[in-house]
């Protein structure tokens, strides 16, 4: 069975491992870092589901009448532990009042990240802020299916290529089912920031337990990144953390994320959240550097759950030309020598690729200076 020709042609949410009925799939890292289904063609009896749950072969987004806000949680608390404005521990809160369960990425050990199930607030707190890595869901779908078929309720909180891959596997809708799609700039490589872990662990003498990509003490709009490792807590700027530095250069973005079609406001999902970039332009006066969400209702049933949720927030309708973020319009394109990057990632070790990064960028810069 052939999933896929081209690198480009795969996200790796890890749908088609999910369905296959004789687990004839596992999802395999390669030499970027990045997961890819492999076909155990001894096991495969070529039933074709794998293909069926495939969302960039089913690349169709769902039109409809969307509305758009922005806003934030009123509980500053609540909002000072997001990355943005707070709307996915609201949509959290919600589910757990019906005593429901919700979905979404944390990390887990050796710093690694997954999607998890997470049954109250305290669980949630795991799956709360960005991370800027690609999750890994092995299981995931399953277990959303299951506890759907125990009617009850979930929120699943991912990429709009994961949200489409979880409508295709469950093949029908289920009332109690809430889907909210990130706006999401690419999946950075888990095998790059694998390197980077140790890289920052041996640097401190001591295992990580925590990383903030996105720490808003700095009233900065999350700027700030922050880790804990040997029981010490660092602190940089979030463009001054090189890791980030080579998310945001499109050195270590999935390839399939150069040409996605989900950089759209039509999603197959319930819910669009993410960052209101551009805030102080729309509403200067609810700018204060803590983060405010951009929020796409794309379904009835999401227009009717906002109606009971939106006493607990501060917001504001707008227009779709003001809510359009760059990766609702289009995808992240790829850097120029993300080619000869990824042939060094995969040479040197990450504290010399971390050398040569620098370097590179900091020629680039001057460069730049040079010839204005």
């Amino acid at each position: 069975m052939n999933l896929y020709e081209k690198k480009e042609a795969c996200c790796g949410c890890g749908a088609c491992a999910d369905i296959c009925p004789v687990g004839a799939i596992r999802m395999v890292m390669e030499e970027e870092g990045f997961r890819y289904p492999q076909v155990d063609e001894e096991k495969c009896i070529s039933c074709g589901q794998c293909l069926q749950v495939c969302p960039i072969k089913a690349a169709e987004p769902q039109k409809g009448e969307n509305l758009y806000f922005g806003a934030r949680v009123k509980d500053e608390a609540l909002r000072q532990a997001s990355s943005s404005g707070g709307m996915f521990p609201v949509l959290a809160e919600y589910v757990f009042r019906r005593q429901g369960v919700v979905y979404g990425a944390a990390f887990r050990e050796g710093m690694e990240v997954a999607h998890r199930e997470a049954r109250n607030r305290e669980e949630l707190e795991a799956l709360k802020k960005t991370k800027y890595v690609q999750s890994d869901l092995e299981g995931t779908y399953r277990s959303v299916q299951a506890r759907l078929k125990e009617d009850r309720w979930v929120l699943f909180c991912g990429t709009p290529c994961q949200a489409r891959a979880l409508r295709l596997f469950l093949k029908r809708p289920y009332p109690k089912l809430i889907v909210a799609a990130l706006v999401c700039y690419g999946a950075p490589s888990p095998g790059v920031w694998a390197s980077y872990v140790r890289y920052l662990e041996r640097k401190s003498g001591g295992k990580m337990t925590e990383f903030y990509f996105r720490d808003k003490r700095n009233k900065d709009n999350g700027h700030t990144c922050a880790y804990v490792a040997d029981g010490r807590e660092q602190t940089h700027s979030l463009y001054g953390d090189v890791y980030c530095r080579m998310y945001f250069a499109d050195y270590i973005i999935r390839p399939s994320c150069h040409v996605c079609r989900y950089c759209t406001v039509d999603r197959d999902s319930d819910f669009t959240i993410g960052d209101f970039w551009g805030m102080e332009k729309v509403r200067p006066d609810m700018e204060d550097g803590m983060g405010t969400s951009v929020v796409i209702l794309h379904t009835k049933e999401a227009r009717e759950i906002w109606e009971e949720l939106k006493g607990d927030l501060d917001w504001f309708p707008c227009r779709e030309a003001e809510a359009l973020q760059p990766r609702l319009k289009s995808p992240t394109k790829a850097a120029g020598g993300r080619k000869r990057f990824q042939s060094l990632y995969r040479a040197f070790p990450f504290s010399i690729l971390r050398f040569i990064f620098i370097t590179m960028m900091s020629l680039r810069a001057l460069w730049k200076r040079m010839v204005k």
